[in-house]
């Protein structure tokens, strides 16, 4: 995701104190409202976009054939040229050779002494005027059609030149065409691929809005103050149950599960999107950390590698009972310690940050690891031995197939 979009994630987030370094100032429900609206207007403007470019590209399609056409025509004209030129040529053998036999023509034209003969060769007056006549007409016409047919062997030449320099004209402007459709489909891609993000947004900023208003807030309320006002009626850091619970990826493929080796303490997956493919809650919940795992070498990790995994722990009340729900290995972060989430609001990327001794289809270890458990040793009311005997299982709450689309 570009840095722009990233940014535009940030401010969609609805209940952020801080996200280190940038302090994000509290909203109320009145202007998660006009996000929805303005995430709205985005996409929309976005679609615009799409329609105009392939508007565009179908006139630079229709114009790519007209001079396929064109070239094909030309091409034709081309061969039709060629195969009046050969005629010409055998034309001029023709008339050629004609001319030789009729009284050894090229004898007479070449030496005078073969004409005087010819014409003293005469048996009377008449005969010789005669011949002297007819040497001339078939001199003069041999000439004339030699003439012709030379004009025409370079008039059907020079129209071929001219009209392969015009196909190579032609063939110019289609590249240029061509490049043209494909620099608008690059950019009709860019668009597309910026519209999921936008989408997410109006999502996430939609279920803000369902959210704030369901925890009570006044329409004008500064969130911050409405989740303190929550909390404190309720004892602190109140989490609305949630009936279901949804994927923590939209596009994912399902890896390694609990205990599918040993050590393992929960359910791996990927993406084709890799550190492009967003993180979220699986359910409304709250942060009750985020930091770094202490996995290092020689410690619970074991696997011989350095921890530091950027780790997410959100409790989650689902239908009544409290999960504590762990998110490792973010390439990025956009919450923290403190707030309330919802379903949909961006925790941040997928990444391969800390251990990750695994391999995915593409043969990288970028993977979110989600674990599950009923306490934590984060604020969570256990110890890490305590979490470890508390663990569950994520299918039990989560469906995870082997490749989806949708959460």
């Amino acid at each position: 995701m570009k840095k722009g979009i990233v940014s535009i994630v940030v401010v969609s987030i609805f209940l952020s104190y801080l996200i280190a370094p940038i302090e994000v100032s509290a909203k109320t429900l009145s202007e998660f409202e006009a996000e929805v609206a303005k995430f709205t207007a985005e996409l929309q403007a976005k679609q615009n976009k799409i329609a105009k470019n392939d508007a565009e590209v179908a006139q630079i399609t229709k114009h790519i054939s007209e001079l396929q056409a064109q070239v094909k025509q030309i091409e034709n004209d081309i061969s039709r040229l060629q195969n009046e030129i050969e005629e010409s040529n055998k034309e001029i053998k023709k008339k050629g050779k004609e001319s030789k036999k009729i009284i050894e023509y090229y004898q007479l034209s070449n030496g005078e002494n073969s004409y005087l003969e010819y014409i003293f060769g005469s048996t009377s007056i008449t005969d010789m005027i005669y011949r002297i006549s007819m040497v001339e007409q078939l001199t003069e016409y041999n000439d004339k059609v030699m003439k012709e047919l030379d004009a025409l062997i370079k008039k059907n030449k020079t129209q071929q030149t001219q009209l392969g320099s015009k196909k190579e004209e032609l063939g110019k402007v289609q590249e240029e065409l061509k490049s043209e459709r494909e620099r608008i489909n690059a950019d009709t891609q860019a668009v597309r691929d910026t519209m999921p993000s936008v989408q997410e947004q109006i999502k996430a900023a939609k279920e803000n809005v369902a959210y704030l208003k369901k925890l009570g807030c006044g329409k004008n309320e500064d969130v911050q103050s409405c989740i303190y006002r929550v909390n404190q009626s309720s004892g602190g850091a109140s989490v609305p149950s949630s009936g279901s619970t949804l994927r923590p990826i939209t596009n994912g493929i399902r890896q390694g599960g609990l205990g599918s080796y040993s050590g393992h303490t929960g359910q791996d997956m990927t993406s084709p999107n890799k550190k492009g493919e967003t993180i979220y809650p699986i359910a409304n919940g709250y942060v009750i950390y985020q930091d770094h795992d202490n996995c290092t070498t020689g410690g619970w990790c074991g696997y011989g590698c350095n921890g530091n995994a950027n780790m997410i722990v959100i409790r989650h009340n689902i239908n009544g009972r409290y999960i504590y729900a762990s998110y490792l290995h973010l390439s990025q972060v956009y919450v923290g310690a403190g707030q309330q989430v919802s379903a949909y609001t961006p925790l941040g990327k997928m990444g391969n940050t800390g251990c990750t001794s695994g391999s995915d289809e593409g043969g990288t270890s970028i993977h979110l690891h989600l674990e599950l458990a009923t306490c934590h040793y984060y604020g969570g009311g256990c110890t890490y031995n305590g979490y470890k005997s508390q663990i569950i299982n994520p299918t039990s709450y989560v469906s995870f197939p082997g490749r989806w689309s949708n959460r």
